[in-house]
């Protein structure tokens, strides 16, 4: 599989280390030095398969890049910025990002981050669909829909979704999820699995009953009828 990644940094010299770093790695790497060449970029190539994206650009900051990538695509996105607050993470979350990784980073610990959303992106699964009462889920080419009409995830929310059916019925605490969806070394709390789930519930729509919160323990998939 050709391992193509898009990087948006309006500084040359972190294009250039993040590119050198993923490139080592077999990544065919793409770089944007703002918002509205990434946009450009990422619109005449289909085949990104991973895009990274500085919150601090011109023209269209990282937020407003990944927004407008959300609209119709669930390409896995990294979202890369100096500002490490609470409210700045949740805002990263809910633009639809998989990953936030603040500056200064450790350049291997960086690329194990990649690999390993990469890697849970595009594992394959046992079936290429899953059909979950209101729920259709194509896994081969990663398209939802409920009721026939389709629904927009981003990757993290997509894995998020098949491994919960994957358990239906089983009470999976957020720790588990850390571990099985975002990897064992994901450095998350569980305020990174509530907003996730929050926004899949919202993005499933009447299907949102099947995700079950069980208080100060977790959270379960299972069909209502």
């Amino acid at each position: 599989m050709n391992k193509k990644i898009l990087i948006a940094d309006d500084e040359l010299r972190m294009r250039i280390l993040i590119s050198d770093f993923l490139s080592l790695e077999g990544y065919e790497i793409l770089e944007a030095q703002d918002g509205k060449e990434a946009l450009d970029i990422f619109t005449q190539d289909p085949n990104i398969h991973l895009v990274i994206l500085d919150v601090m650009m011109p023209y269209f900051d990282g937020w407003q890049v990944c927004e407008k990538i959300r609209m119709n695509s669930s390409v896995p996105i990294i979202m890369l910025t100096a500002k490490n607050t609470e409210p700045d993470e949740l805002t990263g979350f809910k633009s639809g990002a998989d990953e936030y990784i603040t500056k200064p980073f450790s350049p291997s610990i960086f690329v194990a981050r990649v690999n390993a959303l990469f890697n849970r992106t595009y594992s394959p699964l046992e079936s290429d669909i899953i059909i979950k009462g209101a729920l259709n889920i194509n896994t081969k080419q990663h398209k939802v829909t409920v009721l026939n009409s389709p629904v927009t995830l981003s990757s993290t929310e997509f894995k998020l979704l098949t491994y919960m059916i994957e358990n239906e019925g089983s009470v999976l605490t957020r720790e588990n999820l850390l571990d099985q969806v975002w990897g064992y070394d994901y450095e998350g709390t569980d305020r990174t699995v509530d907003t996730h789930m929050n926004r899949l519930r919202i993005k499933l729509k009447k299907s949102g009953i099947y995700i079950k919160t069980i208080r100060g323990y977790g959270y379960k998939f299972e069909v209502i009828e």
